[in-house]
């Protein structure tokens, strides 16, 4: 039932215009997408419903710095986790969405 909201309200924000945020930003200056901005677009789409602002740009980090994620990934700090939770789901969501 939680997917099936989930992928409504992706859905619903997919009809709209797509703001440059910092997922959208970091995914282009990472190379990983080529430039495609529709997937960059998307998976900024994704981040809007999923992760907060604060979120989004600690995120981001990781397309510059990947072995931030893996700093986050293994802290023991509770906030660290909390956030590692809240990411994964970002990306699972995101693929499955978005392709991948």
């Amino acid at each position: 039932m939680k997917a099936l909201l989930l992928t409504a309200a992706v859905m619903t924000v997919g009809a709209l215009p797509a703001t440059a945020g910092a997922i959208d930003k970091a995914c282009l200056k990472g190379g990983r997408a080529n430039g495609n901005r529709a997937l960059c677009g998307c998976i900024q789409q994704v981040a809007d419903m999923t992760l907060s602002r604060t979120d989004q740009r600690k995120a981001a980090a990781f397309f510059k710095d990947p072995h931030k994620a893996q700093d986050v990934r293994q802290s023991s700090r509770s906030s660290d986790e909390a956030f590692w939770q809240r990411y994964k789901n970002f990306a699972v969501t995101a693929e499955a969405y978005c392709g991948g």
